[in-house]
């Protein structure tokens, strides 16, 4: 297993520092949830998980899934852990949930789907928890709230989705093989399993913070009529001086609510 070396083509880092995978089983969730994995790599994780619950994993790699499988033969017999080949968004294409009961998403995602992923759970009416481990400036996208430097659409859309979102830790470059050229961080969000955020009030986010330096009455103004922005404005007490990140959520959902209904 020495011989195994990380293929580039799906971002693979492997985590291998005891400390850190030992952290992350001790902040597993106390429930009664199932636990889906992706991307388990050589099964460091995967060997801790499933000493506790059942575990799904969806590995894309086959030369992993060779591996994995004569590694966790015991556990596949058992029925403890369900190894599945393939591409996981294609999976939820498909499917629509990546388990049929309810589920927790713990994992170490690749960093260049790591956004895609997560967004695509918000939307799994299974998936009640996410703890992820992907890059520390994505987390920060995720957990910041309003007027914090990097509040963005996404912690708009977390905030609207979830009960609670935060950094629980960081991870250091050190932890995995090969080191990756970026930091890390694990990722917690329990999602309200009710709340939905509908795809264009996604558009409207992605317009809101298209340039997030920029007043937001100019990023706006690119969508909406410029006289009819001004009345929402004045209607709702905002400066024309506002940046993205400034608005809360709550008011952004105001203000879209205002915008499909033609509402000053």
């Amino acid at each position: 297993m020495k011989n195994i070396k990380a293929n580039k083509k799906y971002g693979q880092n492997f985590l291998k520092d005891q400390y850190i995978l030992n952290k992350i089983i001790e902040s597993m969730p106390n429930n009664t949830n199932s636990i889906v994995e992706i991307g388990p790599g050589l099964g460091d994780l995967t060997n801790k998980i499933v000493k506790y619950k059942d575990v799904t994993a969806y590995e894309v790699d086959s030369n992993l899934v060779t591996i994995l499988k004569n590694k966790f033969v015991a556990e596949i017999n058992s029925g403890k852990l369900s190894l599945i080949k393939g591409d996981v968004l294609d999976y939820w294409k498909s499917k629509n949930t990546l388990c049929n009961t309810k589920y927790d998403l713990i994992a170490n995602l690749p960093y260049y789907i790591a956004t895609n992923i997560i967004l695509r759970a918000f939307e799994d009416i299974n998936c009640e928890n996410i703890m992820v481990m992907v890059q520390k400036e994505v987390a920060k996208k995720f957990s910041s709230t309003h007027k914090q430097r990097d509040f963005s659409s996404l912690s708009v859309i977390t905030e609207l989705i979830a009960k609670d979102s935060k950094i629980l830790f960081d991870v250091p470059a050190s932890s995995f093989e090969p080191s990756p050229k970026v930091n890390s961080s694990i990722l917690y969000i329990k999602k309200d399993l009710k709340a939905k955020v509908d795809i264009e009030f996604k558009k409207f986010l992605k317009s809101a913070f298209s340039s997030p330096r920029k007043r937001l009455f100019k990023n706006l103004s690119t969508i909406i009529n410029k006289s009819y922005l001004i009345d929402i404005y004045e209607n709702m007490n905002i400066s024309d001086n506002i940046r993205p990140h400034e608005l809360s959520s709550a008011l952004y959902s105001q203000m879209y609510k205002k915008v499909i209904n033609n509402d000053k």
